[in-house]
């Protein structure tokens, strides 16, 4: 005689094995962590936006927040970083500052830095690359201010 399994004996065979199975992922008591040791010493070697200058300085590892170099910010105009939703300026040689790249008319990222403004391509909203202000509507405030740190010729996020 062969007896078939029901339906509610295979869903808690199948329950049970699941929970078996998921208490031991990332189980601690395997030597006080497991994998997550393991990411953070690998951490420092990976690379992130190209913050490698090919020095071969391996001995400092990049930081993370590196945006870019001072170099690469021209004098009376700035870049954009989309990634990080930031775009610095330049308004007079050495002085470095960050607005948000998020138009403050309707959200639309902006697009570009020429002119002495940072522009925005959906609806002309234009902003002074000295102080975020608005030079040109319809945008009625400012970009909000964006901390960053200047340290040599690295520029980072604060």
């Amino acid at each position: 005689m062969r007896r078939t399994a029901s339906r509610r004996s295979v869903l808690v065979a199948g329950t049970a094995a699941l929970a078996a199975g998921c208490s031991k992922y990332g189980d601690e008591d395997q030597g006080g962590g497991g994998d997550e040791a393991a990411e953070t010493s690998e951490a420092p070697a990976s690379s992130e936006k190209g913050s490698g200058d090919g020095s071969g300085d391996s001995q400092q590892p990049p930081a993370a927040d590196e945006l870019t170099k001072t170099s690469a910010i021209p004098v009376g105009g700035g870049k954009i970083f989309p990634d990080d939703k930031v775009v610095v300026t330049q308004p007079a040689e050495g002085d470095f500052k960050a607005f948000s790249a998020v138009c403050t008319h309707q959200g639309c990222a902006v697009k570009d830095v020429s002119g002495g403004t940072i522009n925005c391509p959906c609806h002309g909203s234009k902003f002074k690359v000295t102080d975020a202000s608005v030079a040109g509507g319809p945008a009625t405030r400012p970009l909000d201010t964006r901390q960053i740190k200047v340290t040599g010729d690295s520029i980072t996020l604060a």
